[in-house]
């Protein structure tokens, strides 16, 4: 199983070329991973949600560093769920999960920590596609993205938030920004 965690590009042989392809632009590398994961897991038992969590890279870097935590990603796209369940059992890990769905129906209390690597951004104009089998407006932009701040708003004292390419607006005043890595791309919050 380690092998796969190597290298990205090791890693990446677990899609389909097409998905290997969208790779450098739309997954999280492993590096920028391993950091978050540890950020994201200050015990054991730590269940983790990535919020549009594409072909799983994050939730299996996750799984595989931290054996004793739960990760979990939802995505809407189904197709990319596949994928991710499918690199999920090729691993053998048995605490990454993935959901089918869109996040604004996802019940957050359920999830202790986050992780938020600007999913939303495709819907603007101009910007790459994963591909063309989701509706994209930036009335859906600026949807998600005040869902995703109120989902935030309303979680409890301690609750830990990873963005990455994500501006600070985007997140609530309550919580506190605590470090930022690669430049500011990659910024640490917990909520105060």
């Amino acid at each position: 199983m380690s092998a796969w965690f190597k290298s990205d590009e090791q890693f990446h042989h677990l899609y389909p070329l097409s998905m290997q392809q969208l790779a450098k632009r739309h997954w999280t590398s492993l590096v920028v991973a391993e950091m978050v994961v540890e950020f994201l897991t200050p015990s054991k038992g730590t269940r983790v949600l990535d919020i549009g969590s594409g072909v799983g890279k994050f939730c299996l870097t996750g799984a595989y560093h931290k054996p004793s935590s739960h990760f979990y990603g939802i995505e809407q796209r189904k197709d990319l769920v596949a994928h991710a369940d499918t690199a999920r059992q090729i691993v053998g890990l048995d605490n990454a999960h993935f959901l089918h769905g869109n996040f604004t129906q996802l019940d957050f209390s359920q999830y202790d920590h986050f992780y938020f690597y600007n999913s939303f951004y495709e819907h603007l104009v101009d910007t790459d596609k994963i591909d063309e089998n989701i509706t994209f407006s930036e009335s859906l932009y600026n949807y998600y993205t005040r869902s995703l701040y109120k989902k935030l708003e309303q979680l409890p004292a301690g609750t830990r938030l990873a963005t990455f390419h994500t501006l600070e607006d985007r997140v609530p005043p309550g919580y506190y920004l605590v470090e930022t890595h690669i430049g500011t791309l990659l910024k640490y919050w917990i909520k105060t």
